[in-house]
């Protein structure tokens, strides 16, 4: 059986990944309440989406710099391969 490609370099940077995702989500969320403010209408699961998109984007970030950090410090438990 044959081995699957590598991934890009450009994917192969969970941390760089996990920022860019969470300021995705964090913009989209400002943009549903402008609209929402500037229209009238209430905050509906659109915002709430965005709202979890942008704190679960935040999460991973800090639990993959939390990980980055172990494995600097030479932690016996921190993952391997995020240096």
């Amino acid at each position: 059986m044959q081995d699957p490609p590598p991934l890009s370099p450009g994917l192969n940077r969970p941390g760089l990944i996990a920022l860019v995702g969470s300021i995705a989500w964090a913009l989209a969320t400002i943009v549903v309440l402008v609209v929402s403010l500037t229209t009238g209408r209430p905050l509906d699961v659109l915002f709430t989406t965005c709202l979890t998109g942008t704190a679960v984007g935040g999460l991973g970030y800090g639990i993959y710099r939390w990980q980055r950090a172990a494995v600097r410090r030479g932690s016996r438990t921190a993952q391997d391969g995020l240096d």
